[in-house]
């Protein structure tokens, strides 16, 4: 597979993977449907289990955990990403801070001068 179509198939996958998370979702839902995310990317990469986990340097259990939406430490998920080489989907998780034009605009200009201080 040349760079180009990994690209498209990661942006595919990943679209795919936001398209199924609505905010009336419960906790549960969203854990399973990452947990199937991460298992069709092994998959797709024809990869087992246990040498994920072996790559993650966990249990063969916490991977299970995370593929079947039983839940996992923060930890986890981000040594199996690491595994899959997915960690890009972390970015996702913490936006770049940026301005908003608003917030711009409401700006007070910089002070030019210090206050008097009164005589008393």
């Amino acid at each position: 597979m040349d760079v180009l179509s990994a690209i498209r198939h990661n942006i595919a996958c990943f679209s795919c993977f936001y398209i199924h998370m609505k905010p009336t979702n419960t906790i549960a839902e969203l854990e399973s449907r990452l947990g199937e995310q991460i298992r069709a990317l092994r998959l797709r990469r024809n990869l087992d289990q246990q040498t994920i986990a072996d790559r993650a340097d966990v249990a063969l259990s916490a991977l299970k955990n995370v593929e079947s939406g039983k839940g996992s430490t923060v930890k986890t998920l981000i040594r199996v990403l690491r595994a899959l080489d997915q960690v890009d989907w972390l970015t996702s998780l913490s936006p770049a801070v940026s301005i908003s034009p608003l917030q711009v605009l409401k700006r007070k200009p910089p002070r030019r001068r210090a206050s008097r201080t009164r005589a008393g």
